[in-house]
């Protein structure tokens, strides 16, 4: 593999753990004292990757309480993990079908985009389009440029969101950089229509950075290090999900109810 290849590989792997640098963050802005001493714009990730640990895995176990790690909700309900906060929840489906899946991820994230062009084509099609599922997707940012994007990508209309999204996914490999660099997400925020006035105005919006922080310590607190992991009806998934492993947790969700109806007819 050429260098420049092998150096967008790194950066690119590095956007699904939780243990990069830094979450929400405006570019060009210095890091202060405290946050170069952490790896998170933060300063939070106590526990999620220490010294002399094993490599990290964003598809691990959860940190653990009593070694350092942040506390959680043990076994969320699903009232826990629908919990809302100020930004809209930004989803696909009928607000009332019967199954609710969850997404977290990174924009910067290769898993999420292997998900995104090899599962999410054939699962919306078959769940989300036909109201069996409705699918939430939730920002994990991790890395400032992760970060920028994730803010821009909020700030699109919210029918453009889903649009932007595959876009920052799908041209992954153009804007993804070690160092914050503006330009390249900008060209990608463009092509839904953003100006660069409102691109340079959204990546001052403080509103609009606390609410996506919020977003991303609730997915900490319910157990969420890295991405994509998912929610299927309350229960965590800690793995690129296959259409194969959503037919695996769904079909039975699907039928439960229709069996309980026909058991209550039978009485």
């Amino acid at each position: 593999m050429a260098p420049a290849a092998m150096l967008l590989a790194v950066l690119v792997l590095s956007g699904c753990s939780s243990n990069s640098s830094s979450s929400l963050s405006t570019a060009g802005v210095a890091p202060t004292a405290a946050e170069a001493g952490t790896s998170s714009a933060y300063g939070d990730t106590t526990g999620e990757n220490k010294a002399g640990s094993e490599p990290f895995s964003p598809f691990g176990a959860i940190p653990d309480p009593s070694e350092g790690g942040r506390k959680i909700i043990e076994n969320p309900s699903v009232a826990d993990v629908m919990t809302a906060g100020p930004l809209p929840e930004m989803s696909l489906g009928r607000p009332d079908a019967p199954v609710t899946i969850v997404q977290y991820a990174s924009l910067t994230c290769p898993h999420c985009r292997a998900f995104h062009r090899e599962t999410f084509p054939e699962f919306k099609r078959t769940y989300i389009d036909t109201g069996k599922v409705r699918y939430i997707l939730r920002e994990f940012p991790i890395g400032k440029q992760s970060g920028n994007a994730t803010i821009a990508l909020r700030c699109a209309p919210p029918d453009k969101y889903f649009t932007l999204y595959g876009k920052f996914m799908e041209q992954q490999t153009s804007w993804v950089s070690q160092e914050v660099r503006l330009e390249p997400i900008f060209a990608v925020a463009k092509q839904v229509g953003m100006t660069q006035a409102q691109f340079d105005s959204c990546l001052k919006n403080q509103a609009m950075i606390d609410g996506l922080k919020w977003v991303k310590e609730r997915g900490r607190t319910l157990g969420i290090i890295g991405t994509p992991n998912f929610f299927v009806q309350g229960k965590l998934v800690k793995k690129t999900l296959t259409m194969s492993d959503i037919r695996e947790m769904v079909e039975p969700l699907l039928s439960a109810p229709r069996s309980a109806a026909m058991a209550e007819g039978q009485r």
